[in-house]
């Protein structure tokens, strides 16, 4: 691998192409020089975006050219699985756009392929690098609510209705469902903040507002010009052109018991005017949380007494405001810079393929328990031998 820019393949340049436009920095130290997407509008926008790159329909040249030292997988999520054996097996480290799979099994296929060939693998779970996580955990750390004992995770998914009812993501054979899908950053950031990983999963939910909404696309019509504005398709009845088959569910509540005695709760609304974020973390020494998630929030914390209702903290942090210009806060080129730094030099991630496994498969198990009576569900443990592999964030021999 040269000293210059870190050649990227990207397979995929539809909703997080995104990223590709991210990691597209020529001369400051990566860029993206092959692009597949079976779409031609998709390889067209590529091209404009993307100075110098070469679009290509088919996958396999991208992850078989030797001019690409590492692969960005921007695909929908049921394609992570196979795509990412594809590019570690042929010895290419990768990028795995969230979730890492849409099923344990898979999940566990990935991470057994990087174990055996020796491959880099890396997992974008992007809010790890948000301000607000960050701050969190900085107080976390310092101590100052205690020992954490529990978290409580509020998702209102303001624009659920044009993101996620109108293609792909609306469809079980294509995300398993949203609890993994959608709520896997926020699975792994609880688990992040809990130090610990969910072991037993209890779930309720409901398609309640957008399967009843007649007004779909016929199979194979493409999502109109106007399928998502910021201010409009409000209340959620007056949606159009949604997807034609919708079995996912638009509202979801989950009890997580994690392994350190840490218990949880997320809930996730697809429907409300509002969208953000809400953390509540409660250690035995006091309580955090997070007002608002974008420019303006803090972190409030309130550990100096007993008392009743009282709206001043006892400390109040401002999340830093990083500027957002390729999205998820800012976060992006974060995660860009730190997937070129693993690749480049072997330097040990924030970012976790187990952590990212243990996400999926808490949120596959949530789902299975919604979806047959909300009884105790347990997660499937990670093989020991995987676990020890990416034990230090590295793979063996690096």
């Amino acid at each position: 691998m040269t000293t210059t820019d870190l050649r990227l393949g990207v397979l995929g340049y539809g909703l997080r192409g995104s990223l590709a436009r991210t990691a597209h920095r020529p001369g400051h130290g990566s860029r993206v020089t092959l692009l597949a997407d079976p779409d031609p509008a998709a390889r067209a926008l590529a091209e404009a975006g993307l100075d110098g790159v070469r679009t290509l329909a088919g996958h396999r040249e991208v992850i078989a050219s030797p001019d690409i030292d590492a692969v960005l997988l921007l695909t929908p999520d049921h394609t992570h699985a196979a795509l990412a054996d594809e590019a570690l097996r042929a010895g290419k480290p990768v990028l795995v756009e969230k979730p890492l799979a849409t099923t344990v099994e898979d999940a566990d296929a990935i991470l057994a392929t990087a174990r055996e060939t020796g491959t880099p693998l890396y997992v974008g779970h992007n809010m790890r690098h948000m301000p607000m996580v960050r701050l969190m955990r900085d107080v976390i750390t310092r101590g100052e609510i205690g020992t954490v004992k529990t978290v409580w995770v509020r998702h209102f998914v303001g624009y659920g209705g044009d993101w996620y009812f109108k293609d792909w993501h609306a469809e079980r054979r294509h995300t398993t469902g949203l609890l993994l899908q959608k709520a896997a950053h926020d699975i792994d950031v609880l688990h992040w903040l809990a130090g610990g990983y969910t072991t037993t999963v209890q779930a309720l939910g409901d398609l309640m507002v957008y399967g009843s909404i007649a007004h779909r696309r016929e199979p194979g019509e493409p999502k109109p010009d106007d399928w998502y504005t910021r201010d409009g398709h409000w209340p959620p009845h007056t949606q159009r052109g949604l997807n034609p088959v919708i079995d996912v569910e638009d509202v979801s509540l989950v009890n997580m018991r994690l392994d350190n005695g840490v218990l949880a709760a997320y809930q996730q609304c697809h429907f409300t005017p509002d969208y953000w974020r809400n953390y509540t973390v409660i250690g035995d020494e006091g309580r955090l949380e997070n007002f608002g998630d974008g420019p303006g929030a803090t972190v409030r914390v309130w550990n100096s007494r007993r008392s009743g209702y009282r709206a001043e903290p006892d400390a109040e942090y401002p999340v830093p405001d990083l500027q957002d210009t390729a999205g998820h806060g800012g976060a992006d080129p974060l995660l860009v810079d730190e997937f070129v730094r693993f690749v480049r030099d072997g330097r040990p991630t924030d970012t976790s393929p187990v952590a990212a496994r243990m996400a999926v498969a808490a949120g596959a198990c949530a789902t299975t328990s919604l979806r047959t009576g909300g009884g105790a569900v347990a997660v499937p443990p990670l093989d020991p031998r995987l676990a020890a592999h990416f034990d230090t964030g590295l793979p063996e021999g690096r």
